[in-house]
């Protein structure tokens, strides 16, 4: 697989503030990779340097082939490769969904079919609606649907699901999926870890400016091979023990109790469990 984001030695300081701190970073084609982080962590300044809307102090960066900050040599072909979906937007709230969505296509070489695109994001009922008479969750998939107009290969998801309800975060999953899936490369950010868990095949944890750690969610912070929590109820107690083999561990209980094991429960470290012993004492 081809690289889409190289990013060595990254530096980035506001004042006497070290937002980015030698920062290293690879991200391959058709990857959907997350950056994790308490707030301040340092990760939406990087991003906007991946973006070219911010300048670096120092680092060699290299996004589609092209250093963003170079803006002559990349540009509008660059631009046109990336799609971008900010945390939150209010623009175009007296234009139809139709009408922004078609609009913004003519901002790019080779965009997608607006119709298409208003389907794919699952707006097609509210194609007549005005910006501004939409949900929150709508609003979002509007947001997404401008974001990928241009047929970008590249897709930066800023906190994509802030505010929505479990379903309306589920159906949004499906869509980044749907948008993997046909080839598109995405870095997103979130705070929430559940999103993370389900959608990223990598997730890097930036604390101070740094990634400390860059792993599939299964394997962050040696989750895989942590200890298992096993717990049960002994007469009018509840146990509790760790174990690196629960199954052998559960046999000789079963065997204790002639079957049936009381409430038993056996539970590895969730990936925010992992997250949060690696943040200890960064708030969120």
């Amino acid at each position: 697989m081809s690289k889409v984001i190289s990013v060595s030695q990254l530096h980035k300081k506001y004042g006497q503030t070290q937002a980015v701190d030698g920062l290293d970073l690879e991200i391959e084609q058709g990857e959907i990779f997350a950056l994790l982080g308490p707030n301040g962590a340092g990760k939406t300044t990087t991003v906007e340097i991946l973006e070219g809307f911010r300048d670096r102090d120092s680092g060699d960066v290299k996004v589609l082939g092209f250093d963003p900050a170079t803006k002559g040599s990349a540009g509008q072909g660059w631009r046109d490769r990336i799609g971008i979906v900010l945390q939150s937007t209010q623009d175009a709230g007296d234009l139809t969904v139709y009408e922004s969505v078609s609009h913004f296509a003519t901002y790019y070489k080779n965009p997608k079919d607006a119709r298409e695109v208003i389907e794919l994001v699952g707006l097609t009922e509210k194609s007549d609606a005005l910006g501004r008479t939409l949900s929150g969750g709508q609003r979002r998939r509007l947001d997404v649907a401008l974001g990928i107009i241009g047929s970008p290969e590249l897709i930066f998801l800023d906190e994509p699901t802030t505010g929505f309800d479990p379903e309306a975060r589920r159906a949004f999953w499906n869509l980044i999926r749907t948008l993997r899936d046909e080839g598109a490369t995405i870095v997103l950010t979130t705070h929430y870890l559940d999103e993370a868990e389900a959608l990223a095949d990598r997730v890097a944890v930036i604390i101070k400016g740094r990634i400390v750690e860059i792993a599939p969610p299964a394997e962050l912070g040696g989750r895989a091979t942590s200890l298992a929590t096993i717990s049960w109820r002994d007469g009018a107690q509840v146990r509790s023990e760790k174990s690196a083999n629960p199954t052998e561990r559960v046999t000789e209980l079963a065997a204790q109790f002639g079957g049936e094991i009381p409430e038993l429960s056996i539970k590895r470290a969730s990936l925010e469990d992992i997250y949060l012993e690696m943040i200890g004492g960064h708030d969120e």
